[in-house]
């Protein structure tokens, strides 16, 4: 079954029946398979608890009244070894203050005899509902671990290595964290993490982006309102402090935020207990606040703009973001991701990037970081008619150059391996550091650096990297082992 199918299809729900009378067990068994249900029956208490010792279900429906194990029983061995099964118990009228004793115990519900098969197909058809929501939440869970696990974090660069080392040990405190960088740069990705990798990532994970949300409305976001606060507040309403109790708030863009907001943010975070507005009375809140800006925040301060005693309330530890023309290792690994992101998401069979286009990228300056990154590598993909991505598939706005191929043995039989790489090195304002110093440097270090950044521009390709340098695998082979290069 491909992926695609499996995301549209039903969750499957398992139920199991038990009765002692056979003929009542395969009635109903029947009736909850028309419903589209996978149904197994046991006719007695002993047969049930084996079935359920050696098979998991999602539903155990089981008469209340049988010899040897009665529906307590069943219901506490069902509790016991799986607890995330649903019981429902059927009962006679004289049973049903055992039934309602059995819901204090764990039964989700109970079904008083005569049973019609549309009674039984409701109450059932409920407790499924209830069983999908806690399968689908747990579905959500393991992608968002998978996600924002910081072993699936893209990168290649020491300055991210940097951070996501600072990461980890962040992650498991509950200190406040300043996040900051340019436009783009991923801080709400690292908000994201910090909360996946804390303990209270079973609790909400709440964003709002106080630069989006009108001046006069940001107050009502954070804290909620009453009803008649204002014009427009026609009933009660909960703010994202309140939504996001025991969980995470992410404050994205909080320099932007208006200065009242400000001074009751502050008392909010030092009280830990918000007042909606419009009302007197406080509510205790329990929330870990993130907060990211793009903004030189000192320099917000020096002029009267953003609270200095909030700026270090917020930031009793700091994470700051490299834009992406600082940290290219990560160009490539990125690229790459959002290639497999956007192929899946069009429908699309995009192999990899052409040399000439993992070279444009590795030089392009990516004014608008990770996530310029993101859109250019979607239109690709959309525009791409080849299944190769390359320089014919860019938007004319980002490259209207002539479309040649790399390395063609008429333009480059004079060339030096260091000119192949796609950076000249003796240029300013060159991708890596290094490149700017290579004049005076020995000729082993100008190959080392040539043969790193070609094996990047070939994305680790070697019979690639061999075919640009000009020179014979085995040679490469060596070279590698002599520089240590991976």
């Amino acid at each position: 079954m491909s992926k695609d199918k499996e995301k549209t299809s039903p969750i499957p729900i398992r139920v199991l029946l038990v009765d002692n009378e056979k003929d009542h067990a395969s009635a109903m068994t029947e009736s909850l398979e028309r419903i589209g249900l996978e149904c197994s029956f046991a006719t007695s208490g002993p047969e049930g608890v084996k079935m359920l010792s050696k098979d998991t279900y999602d539903i155990v429906v089981t008469d209340l009244m049988m010899n040897d194990v009665d529906g307590m029983g069943i219901l506490k061995h069902t509790k016991d070894t799986q607890p995330h099964c649903e019981v429902i118990l059927v009962t006679g009228h004289a049973s049903v203050p055992r039934a309602v004793e059995a819901m204090r115990e764990g039964a989700i519900n109970f079904l008083e005899k005569p049973i019609t098969p549309k009674r039984l197909q409701a109450v059932v058809s409920k407790a499924c509902e209830a069983v999908r929501l806690r399968k689908q939440n747990a579905q959500l869970q393991s992608r968002l671990d998978e996600r924002f696990g910081f072993e699936n974090l893209i990168y290649a660069s020491d300055s991210m290595k940097s951070v996501v080392e600072r990461l980890k040990r962040i992650a498991p405190t509950d200190a406040g964290v300043l996040i900051t960088g340019e436009t783009g740069s991923g801080k709400d990705v690292v908000a994201q993490a910090i909360h996946q990798n804390s303990p209270r990532k079973k609790k909400p994970f709440v964003a709002i982006n106080t630069a989006a949300v009108a001046e006069h409305l940001v107050e009502s976001e954070l804290f909620g309102h009453v009803k008649g606060a204002f014009t427009d507040a026609i009933s009660d309403r909960q703010g994202k402090f309140e939504y996001a109790d025991g969980g995470t708030l992410f404050l994205d863009e909080v320099g932007d935020m208006p200065m009242p907001t400000q001074i009751k943010l502050l008392r909010v975070l030092e009280e830990r207990e918000i007042t909606r507005v419009g009302d007197n009375k406080s509510i205790p809140v329990n929330v870990r606040v993130l907060a990211a800006t793009n903004k030189d925040l000192e320099a917000e301060i020096e002029a009267g703009r953003f609270r200095s005693d909030l700026y270090f309330r917020l930031k009793i530890v700091t994470v700051h973001l490299d834009p992406l023309s600082n940290r290219r290792d990560d160009i490539l690994p990125l690229a790459d991701f959002f290639r497999k992101q956007a192929s899946k998401k069009n429908n699309r069979s995009i192999k990899g990037f052409s040399t000439e286009l993992r070279r444009w990228m590795l030089d392009f300056d990516w004014k608008g970081n990770v996530r310029q990154l993101k859109n250019v590598i979607e239109s690709l993909v959309v525009m791409d008619i080849d299944d190769v991505l390359d320089l014919d598939d860019l938007s004319p706005d980002l490259y209207d150059g002539p479309v040649t191929k790399l390395a063609t043995a008429t333009d480059q039989a004079s060339s030096s391996s260091v000119e192949a790489c796609g950076n000249d090195p003796l240029q300013a304002g060159s991708a890596d550091p290094m490149s700017s110093t290579l004049v005076g440097k020995s000729l082993k270090e100008i190959e080392k650096w040539a043969i790193e950044h070609t094996l990047t521009l070939a994305n680790h390709n070697r019979e690639e990297t061999a075919r640009i340098l000009r020179i014979s695998e085995r040679n490469l082979y060596r070279k590698l082992r002599e520089y240590e290069l991976r």
